[in-house]
Parts: structure tokens; sequence; C-alpha cells
């Protein structure tokens, strides 16, 4: 039996989805809204006591924090393979994915977003340079890689899939749902519309998800 603890707007759920409908996994999906605070309920904390999505439930193994996960998945599923196998070429993937996943996204996370609202009585706007502000620096890391290594063409490593790849369609809808301009960052943004064009990522979209309201 696997599962997957999801929430159809949560970024790091949607890589895990990715991941999962790439490889040609079947996964029953087990909801966890975040407005509704599902993720703090006793119930979920016994699976995991982070109280985040996703949670990856495989066999007997319940498994946390997307980017670990994403590991998990290519070590026991190993074809298609999203991590290469050349070291070179698995650092230079680890390194873009973690510009997004350690970098960008938990200062946009929606837990910090509200902190700042309510600790520092941030407005809307000024909630959203904040988040603008980030997307504009990572991307132009992301950007500014992709450049210097030389290394991408149809995706991220030329031809071939990668958790890069996984961790940037996610970051670049959630842009997209705050308004953010990426008209810098041509290379980045031609590379994710490809990825999210593919029929797998097309069927794991936020939009196409059970809970989305």
């Amino acid at each position: 039996m696997r599962a997957l603890y999801t929430f159809f707007r949560s970024s790091t759920s949607y890589r895990v989805r990715i991941a999962l409908a790439v490889k040609g996994l079947d996964w029953e999906p087990r909801y966890v809204s975040l407005p509704k605070m599902e993720h703090r309920s006793a119930d979920y904390m016994g699976v995991n006591p982070q109280g985040l999505v996703p949670t990856l439930v495989d066999g007997e193994h319940v498994i946390a924090q997307s980017l670990t996960i994403l590991e998990y998945l290519d070590e026991i599923y190993p074809e298609p393979p999203i991590v290469p196998r050349d070291p070179a070429e698995r650092a230079y993937v680890r390194r873009l994915a973690q510009i997004i996943g350690c970098d960008m996204h938990p200062l946009n996370n929606i837990r910090v977003l509200k902190w700042l609202k309510s600790r520092w009585d941030f407005s809307e706007d000024d909630t959203n340079e904040w988040y603008r502000h980030w997307v504009d620096e990572g991307f132009r890391s992301f950007e500014a890689t992709l450049a210097f290594e030389g290394r991408h063409g149809i995706y991220c490593l030329g031809d071939r899939l990668s958790i890069a790849d996984i961790c940037l369609v996610p970051q670049v809808a959630n842009a997209r749902r705050f308004n953010c301009d990426l008209s810098a960052f041509p290379m980045t943004i031609a590379i994710a519309d490809r990825i999210a064009a593919l029929p797998a990522v097309q069927a794991v979209a936020p939009q196409t998800q059970a809970d989305a309201f």
C-alpha cells in the first residue's frame, strides 16, 4: 500500500505527486486541509510529528520532507531515474533543487507569511512584496546557475528530467499565483513550462486534485 498525505496547493506535496507520476507509481491520496489546520490534528501528528505535508506511506515506511521523499523514491524505484548516477551531475541537480527547497520555499511558506502578518502587522501589500523579493532572489540564482553551468537543454540537465525540474514546476506555479514578474528568467521559465506540459505532470497539477477548491 502506498499513500500520500497531500494538500492540493502545497508546492512540496506537488513535488512528490510529480515524482510519483513520472515514475508511474500508484498511490492513494489522503487529503490534509491546511486552512482547516488538519495538519495539526492529533491523528495527523501521529503520522508526522512535524505536522507538515507531504508524508509518504510506502508499505511499512513513513517518509516526510519532500526532498527526502524524492531521494527515497529514486532509490527504491530507480526507473526512470530522477537523481543522476554521475556524482557531478547529481551534485548539480541537487544544487538547483536546494536553491528552491532551501533558499526560496522556506522564506515564502504560508506559515511564514501568516506570522509576518500577525507578528509584525504586515499588510497584504507588504506580504506580497516580501514574497516577490525572495522569488526574484531565488530565480535570479537559479537562472544564473543554469547559465554558468551550461548543462541545461530541454530540462535542467539536458534531456533528462531530474529533481531540479520536479522542484522547479511548483515554485513557478506559486510565483504565478502571486503575480510575480518572471520575465527576467527566460531559461528557467521555459524549462518549467515544458515540464508542466508533460501529461504525467498535468495529471497531478493542483487544479486536478480532489481537494482543490
